[in-house]
C-alpha cells in the first residue's frame, strides 16, 4: 500500500506526461485524489477495518478508472457488423439508480462490453426502468429487474415491433475484442477471468434465458456475493453471463434492497455522449 503511494509520488511527472496535454490538469487532480484514496486504504488496512477497506478500495478503483478513461483515446476495436442495429456505448457512463430504499451509483464500461452497456444506457435514457420492481430476489446472490409490465419479458423496439436481443458479450484479457454468444465452456477456457469479473458485490450483470445466450433484452441483475465467497474465474457466473459495470456508491442501500423494492428512476449522470443508437 505504502509502495503504491511512493510510486505515485516518485513517478508523478512521468505519469502526467502520458496524458494528452489538454487532459493533464484533470490528470493532476485525479492523482491528488488517488493519493488520498491510497492513504485512506492504508489506514483501513492497518486498523483491520474490513468495511472501511472495501469502501476505500472502491473509491481508489473509481479514481483509477477515471484516469484510465482519459488515456484510452479512440474506441479500441470494431464491433461486428452482425450487430449494426444495436446501440453501443463507446466509453464509460455513470448511472444513478434511485430505488425505494435509496440511491445507488454505478459506472458501466462500454470499452469492454459496448453492446451490453449500450443497451442498458439506451433503456435508462428511455425511462424504461422507471417504476419497475425487483422481480427476482435471492438472498446473498442476485437482485434482478428489467422485466416490463405486460406479456413481453424484454424491450420491444417501437419501430420493428420486435423484442431487442443483445448477445452474450465477454472480454477476456489478452484479446482484441469481446467474444460473442460463447461461454467459457464453449471456448474451452474453464478457469479464465474476464476483464469484467463477478468478483465484487454490486457487479451489474446482463440476464439471458436458460435456453439461449443471445436473448438478453432488458433484464439485468445486481450481484450480491462478495469476492471471498465467489473468486473471479471460479464461480458459476463468470463466462456465462456478461458483467458490464459496478456499483461505486450506495452500498448501504444495496444491503437493504429486497424483492419488495424496485427502481423509482434511473438517470444517466455522465457519459451520455458516448452512446450511439446503432453502428
Amino acid at each position: 500500500m505504502r509502495r503504491g503511494q511512493s510510486l505515485l509520488t516518485s513517478r508523478r511527472a512521468r505519469l502526467i506526461s502520458n496524458f494528452p496535454s489538454e487532459q493533464q490538469a484533470t490528470a493532476e487532480s485525479l492523482l491528488d485524489q488517488l493519493e488520498l484514496d491510497w492513504r485512506t486504504l492504508a489506514e483501513a488496512t492497518e486498523a483491520r477495518d474490513r468495511d472501511a477497506f472495501l469502501t476505500s478500495r472502491r473509491a481508489a478503483l473509481s479514481t483509477i478508472g477515471s484516469a484510465e478513461s482519459l488515456l484510452v483515446g479512440p474506441f479500441p476495436f470494431e464491433i461486428p457488423e452482425t450487430f449494426v442495429a444495436l446501440p453501443r456505448l463507446l466509453g464509460r457512463a455513470t448511472i444513478e439508480l434511485a430505488t425505494t430504499k435509496g440511491t445507488l451509483t454505478a459506472v458501466v464500461d462500454g470499452y469492454n462490453a459496448p453492446l451490453t452497456a449500450g443497451a442498458f444506457v439506451d433503456l435508462v435514457q428511455r425511462g424504461f426502468y422507471d417504476g419497475l420492481p425487483f422481480g427476482r430476489a435471492e438472498d446473498f446472490y442476485v437482485l434482478q429487474t428489467g422485466d416490463p409490465i405486460g406479456p413481453a419479458d424484454g424491450y420491444i423496439d417501437p419501430t420493428s415491433q420486435q423484442q431487442r436481443r443483445v448477445p452474450l458479450e465477454i472480454m477476456v484479457p489478452g484479446e482484441d475484442q469481446p467474444f460473442y454468444n460463447q461461454t467459457f465452456e464453449d471456448l474451452g477456457i474453464f478457469k479464465a477471468t474476464p476483464v469484467l469479473p463477478f468478483a465484487t458485490k454490486g457487479t451489474l450483470g446482463w440476464a439471458h434465458s436458460d435456453e439461449a445466450l443471445d436473448d438478453g433484452s432488458s433484464q439485468f441483475f445486481l450481484f450480491l456475493f462478495t469476492a471471498e465467497l465467489t473468486p473471479a474465474g471460479l464461480n458459476l457466473i463468470d463466462g456465462r453471463y456478461a458483467a458490464f459495470g459496478y456499483v461505486v456508491d450506495g452500498f448501504e442501500v444495496l444491503e437493504e434492497l429486497t424483492g419488495s423494492d424496485g427502481i423509482v428512476k434511473a438517470t444517466v449522470l455522465e457519459g451520455a455522449e458516448n452512446l450511439r443508437p446503432h453502428g
